[in-house]
């Protein structure tokens, strides 16, 4: 995690005032005076520059014609295959996003000659091993992945290599299309009782496992990461990775090619199998050393390899391996079927033009994995987040700069059931885009914090009540700062804002020690004023006489006829004049205008 962050769990019986809070309890006065339908919040995560002109897409390998379809309804589409990187670099800067599958590299320099403006890489299939992560997360770039469409399509390959190598039905077909006729060379062996280890059980992995078992196959599973309940649903077992390799008669590769599992299947562990072991491989051409398993085929220890994926693809024609009699070879079929590719290029066309239109993507593989039902969830908890960052940051005067935040979550949820990436990826956003030039994006939230020296503390405060909802309220304090609003320092000296949703709509409703409650939408002006009849008919008057339309005013005080904080939305920015006029009303003592 890039910035450097702190938890702590309170137990607090109110569901309505955080610990800190002194102040007695007055009503909140509130009025909406538009009269206006409102619409469900929207928010952007990722922008692609103004969408008032559509986005350019540019594809950069071949793409169903139906996941076409789809973008060109939303972007202008560049179908440029077969480019070189430096073609592709030159591209890259005319581009708001571009989609790939695993035959493009996506590299560092790709991101750097995009100048920014690529908000999205979409890999046409699974494997993200072709796209520096890294690089787009520090260009805030979001990279989604396709992982579902293909998932049958590529277990029924490795099945069909399977069955395939075992017979040797493409040694056989080439020999009986060469004039002979050699029944007892090609004599294979059978699936039924044998032990297949599947290597790697996620999607592919356990689809594979499940074709397996029908086979009649004993099926075995290595994969640190998967729950054991779920591999004995299937009627797998999962084994140490010795294990897998040292007792299988078939060994199926389905891991994702990381620094952990380039070259895993190597001259050491070719000697830990069983002699006459047979490996099929449909995820990654680099998990094996192929020079190896040359090795292991001369010397009998592997009998046999079916392999769809190589080191280099395609892979050089005179390479011992691919010639190697006693290997099946295909060219990256895993996902070649007609059902797949068109499922592929609507999943991943979908994930592309969501991510340009600013919703938060499922299959995002460099942000925080949520889950599209927490997301559904969470969203207008998102969108206070933000503004919630962006309030607190307008506040703040003087030369200090913001160094130290902390942020508060109150939810009747216990710790493991809220998952706070998001919100706190979006409070940074809301702090640092009004005063930087920087895009901030759920993406390179953190590293940009981190970037500017900026240590976001959280905080829990565990409410006694119903879980239905995420959170009661979020609160965002800002340590070590001057305000320019006085009224909103805490009684410990921090810039305090506080807000909760109500009807989907993210509010305002606590400034400082006061409380208000007005919607976080349009533009707010606080006003701090002696309580006192006819204000909000004084303060209104002036906005209505130079057309600037109020949504809502909200009032908050300490005690009747004490000091009062007015929350006024405004759909427009206030002219200088409008704001002077506000100012010099006499029992209003200080004013803000603040953009949301």
């Amino acid at each position: 995690m890039a910035t450097s962050s702190s938890f702590s769990t309170l137990r607090h019986p109110s569901l309505k005032l955080p610990l800190s809070s002194k102040q007695s309890v007055f009503p909140v006065f509130s009025v909406n005076l538009s009269g206006r339908k409102r619409n469900l919040p929207r928010f952007l995560i990722v922008a692609s520059g103004g969408l008032s002109s559509k986005p350019t897409v540019l594809v950069a390998e071949k793409l169903g014609a139906a996941g076409l379809d789809l973008l060109k309804d939303f972007a202008n589409v560049d179908c440029s295959y077969n480019l070189t990187p430096e073609e592709l670099c030159t591209k890259i800067s005319l581009c708001d996003a571009l989609i790939v599958r695993s035959g493009t590299k996506v590299s560092r320099e790709v991101f750097e000659s995009s100048g920014g403006r690529l908000k999205v890489v979409g890999r046409a299939g699974v494997g993200i091993d072709n796209v520096d992560l890294a690089a787009a997360t520090e260009f805030g770039c979001l990279v989604v992945n396709a992982p579902t469409a293909n998932t049958v399509a590529a277990a029924e390959h490795g099945i069909a290599l399977l069955a395939a190598m075992a017979r040797n039905v493409a040694q056989a077909d080439a020999s009986v299309k060469a004039g002979k006729w050699q029944r007892n060379k090609y004599v294979g062996v059978s699936l039924v009782g044998k032990t297949l280890a599947v290597m790697g059980f996620g999607k592919v992995g356990s689809e594979v496992a499940r074709r397996a078992k029908g086979l009649g196959m004993n099926v075995i599973a290595h994969d640190p990461y998967a729950p054991a309940d779920r591999a004995r649903a299937i009627g797998v077992e999962l084994v140490s990775f010795d294990e897998a390799i040292g007792t299988a008669d078939f060994v199926s590769l389905h891991m994702p090619l990381t620094p952990a599992t380039s070259k895993m299947l190597n001259d050491e562990t070719f000697a830990k199998m069983k002699k006459g072991v047979r490996i099929v491989n449909v995820a990654r051409g680099g998990v094996i050393d192929e020079e190896a398993l040359v090795r292991a085929l001369d010397a009998g220890t592997v009998a046999q390899a079916a392999l769809d994926v190589f080191t280099v693809e395609p892979p050089p024609t005179d390479s011992k391996l691919i010639q190697h009699e006693r290997v099946t070879v295909t060219p990256h079929l895993g996902a070649s079927t007609m059902e797949a590719q068109e499922g592929v290029a609507i999943e991943i066309a979908e994930a592309v033009v969501g991510a340009l239109k600013g919703e938060l993507a499922a299959t995002a593989v460099n942000a925080p994995m949520v889950p599209a039902e927490v997301l559904t969830e969470l969203k207008p908890f998102v969108e206070l987040a933000e503004k919630l960052g962006r309030l607190a940051v307008q506040l703040v005067t003087g030369g200090s700069g913001v160094k130290t935040v902390k942020v508060t979550y109150a939810s009747a949820r216990a710790p493991d059931d809220l998952d706070t990436r998001l919100l706190r990826a979006m409070i940074i956003k809301g702090l640092i885009e009004p005063i930087s030039s920087v895009f901030v994006n759920l993406v390179n939230a953190d590293y940009t914090a981190k970037q500017r020296g900026l240590r976001i503390a959280e905080e829990r405060i565990l409410l006694d009540g119903s879980p239905e909802n995420p959170l009661e309220y979020i609160q965002v304090q800002i340590a070590n700062v001057e305000s320019k609003f006085a009224s909103a320092m805490s009684d410990s000296g921090e810039i305090r804002v506080e807000g909760r949703v109500k009807d989907g709509i993210p509010h305002l409703t606590r400034v400082g020690t006061f409380e208000v409650d007005v919607s976080l939408e349009g533009n707010i002006i606080l006003c701090r004023q002696v309580d006192q009849p006819g204000m909000i008919g004084t303060v209104g008057s002036i906005l209505g006489e130079e057309n600037v339309n109020v949504s809502f005013m909200s009032v908050g005080r300490i005690a009747p006829r004490k000091h009062a904080v007015m929350a006024i939305g405004v759909d427009d920015q206030p002219s200088k004049e409008v704001l002077k006029k506000i100012g010099e009303v006499p029992a209003i003592e200080e004013f803000v205008f603040l953009k949301l």
